[in-house]
């Protein structure tokens, strides 16, 4: 699977961000120390944000800067991306994927559900009834949300700019 993935922070200077390759990050943990460094000694947030192919995206965020032992927030679009992705996986370590069925044998893409922290972006503008809501508008990709939320929390510049190389 292909992916475009973010690591944004709020910064005194203002938001922040890097392309993330994720191909070296061993788990959420790991994850977290990185955007935790992103900060500095600012209280953030930082968050990261990834684009899988088009099908589902991922939250993750940490607060607190990098002398922060606070754990990392975690939100997925569609629980079923733990079945096909490994960086889903990695992000979502304690779901129980045999919970979680592959519907492709009925013909059509069945309803994604959303698992995690759904208040994750609550205080940047985007309330977990609207988080919620953006996952399940028809024909608005994982790109489109993380644009949306973004605009809500005033860095869609930084995730543009990074979105163009």
């Amino acid at each position: 699977m292909s992916y475009f993935a973010a690591a944004l922070a709020r910064t005194d200077q203002g938001w922040t961000g890097v392309e993330l390759d994720l191909a070296e990050v061993e788990d959420l943990e790991q994850l977290a120390d990185l955007l935790r460094d992103l900060t500095g000694d600012g209280d953030g947030p930082a968050l990261m944000m990834l684009d899988e192919d088009d099908e589902h995206f991922a939250l993750v965020r940490v607060d607190g800067g990098a002398g922060s032992l606070a754990e990392p927030r975690v939100f997925l679009s569609d629980r079923r991306a733990v079945l096909a992705s490994e960086v889903a996986a990695m992000l979502w370590e304690d779901a129980d994927s045999d919970d979680v069925e592959d519907d492709e044998d009925e013909g059509t893409r069945p309803v994604a559900e959303p698992v995690g922290d759904t208040t994750v972006l609550a205080d940047l503008g985007t309330s977990a009834s609207d988080l919620l809501a953006l996952c399940a508008e028809e024909g608005l990709l994982p790109a489109d949300v993380l644009t949306t939320v973004c605009e809500n929390a005033g860095c869609d510049d930084v995730l543009e700019r990074l979105r163009e190389g």
